[in-house]
C-alpha cells in the first residue's frame, strides 16, 4: 500500500525541505535588487560628495596648488610648516577650549531638560519648543544673538547695566569671546541633544525603578546606579556627535567677530577658510584640515572604546 506513495514522490528530494533555486532565493534576490534602488542615491551623495573630496583634499594637502594654477607636488613641506605655524596651534587651543566649555554645559544641561521631558514635561508642546533652537539656521541664531549680546544697544548688556553692573563686550573681549560662541551653540543645540538623551531615557525598563523604590533608593542614587548606567551607549553617540560637530565650527565665528579680537576666535575651520581661500594657499589649507579630520577620528575612536558605546547593559 505504501509503495505507490513513495512512487509519487520525486526521486532525490526530501520532503519538508524547499528546492534550491526555489521561491526563497527568487524573493531573497528580488528583496536584494530593491534594497540596492533605494541605498543608490545615498551611496552616489556618499562617493561624489564625501570620498572624493576627501582624496581630492589628502592630494592638495601634499601640493602648492592655488585656484589659479597647476597644484605642484611638495611633499610634507606643508605638514612642517604646520609644526612651526604659531597660527595653527594657536587655533587648535582655541578649538580645544571652545569644545571643552560647549561639550560641558551642552551635555549636563541637555541631561538635564530630557530627565524633566521623562518625569514632569509630558506635553509634546513642551518637548517641541525644546526643539525650536535647533531648527533655526546657524547664522541666524548667532546673528541674533550677536545683537542682543551687543555692548551699546544689545538688551542683555541694558539689563545688567540696570543691575548695577558694569557692560561686558561679549564678543569684543578676549576673555569673554570663546566662552560666548560656546554659549550660543549650546542654546541652539540643547534641545536636539536632549531628545536623543531622551529617547535613551525611554529606553530603559520601568520595572527597574519601580525595583529601586522598594529597595528604599533615592533619586540620586537611582540616578547614579541605573539612570547613567544605562544610557552609557547613547551617552557614548551624544558625545561623539557633539565633539565632532564642535570641533568644526566655523558659521558663528564667521558672522560675529571673524576670527577676533586677535586671534581670540581663530578656530581651526575658520583658519582653514582664511589659508585657502582668502590667501589662496588651497594645499596648506587642506593639510590643516586632514590634520583635523585625524583628530576628529582619534577622539571618536577614543570615545568608543572607553565609553563602551557598541555595549548596552540591557542585554
Amino acid at each position: 500500500m505504501a509503495t505507490p506513495v513513495l512512487a509519487g514522490r520525486s526521486a532525490g528530494t526530501r520532503p519538508g525541505r524547499p528546492r534550491r533555486g526555489g521561491p526563497a532565493r527568487r524573493r531573497t534576490s528580488g528583496d536584494l535588487k530593491i534594497a540596492l534602488v533605494f541605498i543608490l542615491p545615498a551611496l552616489i551623495g556618499l562617493v561624489f560628495f564625501y570620498l572624493v573630496p576627501t582624496i581630492r583634499g589628502i592630494y592638495l594637502s601634499f601640493t602648492d596648488y592655488s585656484i589659479l594654477g597647476d597644484p605642484d607636488w611638495v611633499g610634507v613641506k606643508n605638514y612642517q610648516a604646520i609644526a612651526k605655524d604659531p597660527l595653527f596651534w594657536n587655533a587648535l587651543w582655541v578649538t580645544v577650549e571652545y569644545v571643552v566649555i560647549n561639550i560641558v554645559l551642552q551635555t549636563a544641561i541637555a541631561l538635564g531638560l530630557a530627565l524633566l521631558m521623562h518625569h514632569v514635561a509630558r506635553s509634546t508642546w513642551v518637548r517641541g519648543a525644546l526643539l525650536m533652537p535647533y531648527l533655526m539656521a546657524n547664522v541666524i541664531a548667532a546673528l541674533l544673538w550677536f545683537w542682543m549680546l551687543d555692548y551699546q544697544i544689545g538688551i542683555v548688556n541694558q539689563i545688567i547695566e540696570w543691575l548695577g553692573l558694569p557692560r561686558v563686550a561679549f564678543f569684543g573681549d578676549e576673555g569673554w569671546a570663546i566662552p560666548t560662541q560656546a554659549l550660543i551653540n549650546t542654546w541652539r543645540n540643547m534641545g536636539y541633544t536632549a531628545l536623543l538623551i531622551f529617547a535613551g531615557l525611554q529606553a530603559i525598563p520601568g520595572n527597574l525603578y519601580e525595583a529601586a523604590r522598594l529597595d528604599g533608593s533615592g533619586p540620586f542614587q537611582t540616578f547614579g546606579r541605573i539612570t547613567l548606567p544605562l544610557l552609557r551607549p547613547v551617552l557614548a553617540l551624544v558625545l561623539v556627535l557633539t565633539v565632532t560637530g564642535s570641533f568644526q565650527v566655523f558659521d558663528t565665528v564667521a558672522v560675529t567677530t571673524g576670527g577676533g579680537p586677535v586671534n581670540a576666535t581663530r578656530v581651526l575651520q575658520y583658519y582653514i577658510f582664511q589659508r585657502a581661500f582668502n590667501e589662496q594657499d588651497f594645499g596648506y589649507g587642506s593639510a590643516i584640515a586632514v590634520i583635523l579630520f585625524l583628530i576628529l577620528m582619534v577622539v571618536a575612536i577614543l570615545q568608543m572604546k572607553f565609553l563602551r558605546g557598541n555595549e548596552s547593559d540591557l542585554d
